[in-house]
């Protein structure tokens, strides 16, 4: 003879709580059994808050079954020691139940069926759709994290009037996340509308209570250097190796680049045939003027290469310390310089080098009294 199905709780159904954590586990890879106990744990929680007199509440889990039972638990007394209904119960009462029990056992009493299936409908279903919730942000934080330092194309879709942050839709479908272009993040002068389609260069990604918060940039030099990644193959494969980068943005860029390859010239490449590659990182840029420079692991080859486009006539290294002092031609002082010092600023970034100009005309008794200055061969 078949015995009577276990009627289900009111408002819950078990099976359900079970097959939905098992699509989570498969679909996004939360195991079942961190779920579960974060489920019975709101679970007691909820009866505790509901009866707060009630120390011990446990939730039965049996997975072959796919069923949840709760009980409270009550301590095996004396009838003289008997003083808490909610947490104890008298010898001969629970020997009622089993006369296995004697005192200082613990008897599970179930929990309502109806009031278990109430509290359990919501719990549960709320634990889950917290689950779920939490599983999409660490999806999505673990596709932005693993593009830090990379390119990505996002959609303009707000622009604050009152202090020029800019929103953008990144990624797609559901792991896809607002990004926030800061003011001081973008080009000078640069004007981004609603529907815009722009590249940013993701800084940072960072875990946040929101969900994942990715930091991107128009500004930084990594911007420039994947750029030149995305369209140079030789750098892409490593042929030619993008050395150091020094911008303002939207003004002006130096790139030093070096070839691993005798035959393949750095800068060429970085130009391209008609000078279509680089042309098409200065669109991008809105205009902003790259210079391509040769690197050198001669310090004063490398800095005489960095003030391009003025010619130099010597660089004098300091004995000590990253300084040097460097000549060039008396009507090209102010082209090395650049405009409010660019050129020479530039040149220092990208070298990591101070850098002082002087014009050919400095008298050479001047230098000789220069502290820690020599003449480099």
């Amino acid at each position: 003879m078949r015995g009577k199905k276990q009627k289900e709780p009111a408002g819950m159904n078990c099976a359900e709580i079970f097959t939905a954590l098992e699509m989570l586990e498969k679909e996004r890879n939360i195991p079942q059994t961190f779920m579960m106990d974060k489920i019975v744990q709101a679970l007691t929680t909820a009866y505790k808050r509901d009866h707060s007199d009630v120390e011990n509440v446990i939730v039965d889990v049996d997975d072959e079954h796919q069923t949840l039972q709760m009980f409270v638990q009550k301590n095996v007394v004396d009838e003289e020691d008997y003083v808490d209904p909610f947490n104890e119960m008298p010898l001969e009462e629970a020997q009622k139940l089993s006369a296995k029990y004697a005192i200082g056992d613990t008897v599970n009493i179930p929990v309502d069926n109806v009031e278990f299936g109430r509290i359990a409908a919501g719990n549960g279903k709320q634990v889950i759709i917290q689950g779920l919730r939490e599983a999409e942000r660490g999806m999505v934080y673990d596709e932005f994290n693993s593009k830090q330092h990379e390119i990505l194309t996002g959609v303009v879709s707000r622009v604050d009037p009152r202090n020029g942050n800019v929103s953008l839709r990144i990624g797609t479908g559901s792991e896809s996340t607002e990004a926030l272009l800061m003011a001081g993040e973008q080009v000078k002068g640069e004007e981004l509308v609603e529907g815009m389609h722009v590249k940013v260069y993701v800084v940072e990604v960072r875990r946040s209570t929101r969900g994942p918060q990715v930091l991107i940039s128009r500004t930084h030099p990594g911007l420039v250097k994947r750029l030149f990644e995305l369209e140079v193959p030789e750098i892409f494969d490593g042929t030619v190796e993008v050395k150091s980068i020094a911008r303002e943005a939207g003004s002006r860029t130096k790139m030093a680049v070096w070839s691993n390859d005798p035959a393949v010239d750095p800068i060429g490449a970085c130009v391209g045939p008609k000078g279509q590659r680089v042309a098409g990182i200065v669109e991008e840029l809105r205009g902003e003027k790259i210079d391509i420079i040769k690197y050198s692991e001669d310090p004063a080859a490398f800095i005489g290469a960095a003030l391009a486009p003025a010619d130099v006539v010597d660089v004098w290294m300091a004995d000590e310390g990253k300084a040097c002092r460097v000549i060039v031609p008396d009507d090209q002082l102010s082209l090395a310089i650049g405009k409010e010092g660019q050129n020479a600023r530039l040149a220092a970034r990208l070298t990591g080098y101070k850098i002082d100009i002087k014009p050919q005309s400095y008298k050479e008794e001047d230098a000789e009294d220069a502290d820690n200055v020599e003449i480099t061969e």
